[in-house]
């Protein structure tokens, strides 16, 4: 099968388009035929060496986001069977090889692709629609809690918006003027642009932060008993942004996506109600990926980047 394989680290001229065995179906896990991949931040900081010591010297094939039918089921698996259309972000933190034509999976960490979704659409939602979904769990947003979303018109804040106003909560959407009316669009109550407004003046008191971007002068406007999520370097351990929350009394949230197959479904379950949609802003075949990647690298604001394996 062809996948995209770096043989070392580096900037996306290491990606390459090569001939690799396919993978194997061990018990509880199915084949997948990748019919889009999505592309993510994560995938782009992996390449350059962000993670080189949890990963360890190539070759990698990189990504996680998929969308495909299922070819083969393995020892165990009930729930799938060939044929079925399903989507997923697998093995996160772990390697799942996502740049490729066929992909093996857990089954418990896919979902059935929502129905009212092509699969290009399919592959840009679970990391982001993950990541939006289980932070907000953590912060605790509910009906009647104002939500303030930096960086509201990126992938996981689009995402956030809608699965925010899906819980009843009023979000305050943090992005540049030309994103507004999209945001609107997506039922941000209001829309505040930080390159001419001064946020926490505009803004005031918030319940919480849900900050895609990285500014944790942010905390500042959480009320006491509130959450601050900060989305960038999760996984970093504490810094002064946990200071500046135990000063205002405000609960620090650091959470890095994990695969949740049921919470694919309740994604899912959003799109087929229409309380969720999800933007893709460029397409490209599999064989442009350093394409893609440089595109990542330059820091698009708006749109998900997808792979299409199949010519």
């Amino acid at each position: 099968m062809r996948a995209v394989v770096a043989r070392q680290y580096g900037g996306p001229e290491v990606l390459e388009l090569a001939d690799v065995p396919r993978p194997g179906c061990a018990p509880g896990e199915v084949l997948v035929r990748v019919l889009a991949a999505g592309v993510n931040p994560v995938d782009a900081e992996c390449r350059g060496g962000k993670a080189e010591e949890w990963f360890g010297a190539g070759p990698h094939t990189w990504g996680w986001d998929v969308s495909g039918v299922v070819v083969e089921v393995g020892e165990g698996v009930a729930d799938l069977r060939p044929g079925d259309e399903v989507y997923g972000m697998p093995r996160f933190p772990a390697l799942a090889g996502a740049y490729a034509e066929f992909v093996s999976a857990p089954a418990a960490e896919l979902a059935a692709k929502p129905a009212g979704l092509r699969h290009v659409d399919a592959a840009a939602l679970p990391l982001s629609g993950l990541t939006a979904l289980q932070t907000l769990d953590r912060l605790g947003v509910g009906a009647g809690d104002r939500l303030l979303v930096n960086g509201a018109a990126g992938g996981v804040g689009h995402l956030a918006v809608q699965l925010a106003k899906a819980r009843g909560a009023s979000v305050v959407a943090v992005a540049r003027e030309a994103n507004h009316d999209f945001l609107r669009g997506l039922g941000a109550d209001e829309v505040v642009d930080y390159t001419t407004t001064d946020v926490a003046t505009a803004v005031g008191e918030v319940d919480a932060v849900l900050d895609c971007v990285g500014r944790d002068g942010l905390v500042e406007l959480v009320r006491p008993g509130g959450a601050h999520a900060r989305v960038p370097d999760a996984a970093t351990g504490p810094t002064a942004l946990e200071e500046a929350a135990a000063r205002r009394g405000v609960r620090v949230v650091r959470h890095v996506v994990a695969p949740d197959g049921a919470g694919l479904v309740t994604l899912a379950g959003h799109v087929d109600r229409g309380e969720l949609t999800v933007d893709v802003g460029s397409v490209l075949p599999l064989h442009e990926v350093a394409a893609a990647h440089k595109l990542v690298d330059e820091g698009i604001s708006r749109g998900k980047l997808v792979l299409m394996p199949l010519d």
